[in-house]
């Protein structure tokens, strides 16, 4: 984005992309035109900075979620145990599942690692 205008405008249209559900919803809300919308999300460096934004907001709610792991740990818990035979199982079935998915998250980062420190003493 060149111009202090159309940079204001720039960061103002990265963030109306990330509130609005439509492109010309987000070109409305920052008072530019959908065509001139389009044409920057075209452009690398507008691509670039709203590639951060997306990555940033994504950071956050994955940190607002970590914050609720305790309180949905509970629930699952307390379903585990509420009576309900169906209820019950359906609540085991989702802990066995996320388990499992979990360690193989943490396996795929520590291969993914040790492949990242692999090829950095290669280079």
């Amino acid at each position: 984005m060149t111009g202090s205008g159309k940079a204001r405008k720039g960061d103002q249209a990265v963030a109306a992309l990330l509130e609005q559900p439509t492109i010309a919803a987000a070109a409305s809300a920052v008072g530019i035109g959908e065509k001139t919308l389009r044409r920057w999300l075209a452009e690398p460096d507008f691509q670039a900075d709203y590639r951060a934004a997306c990555e940033q907001a994504v950071r956050m709610a994955v940190g607002h979620l970590q914050g609720l792991l305790s309180t949905a740990t509970e629930t699952l818990r307390r379903a585990m145990t509420c009576g309900s035979p169906t209820t019950e199982v359906r609540a085991a079935v989702a802990v066995i599942e996320h388990s499992i998915r979990a360690a193989e998250v943490l396996d795929l980062t520590a291969r993914l690692a040790a492949l990242e420190a692999k090829a950095d003493e290669t280079t």
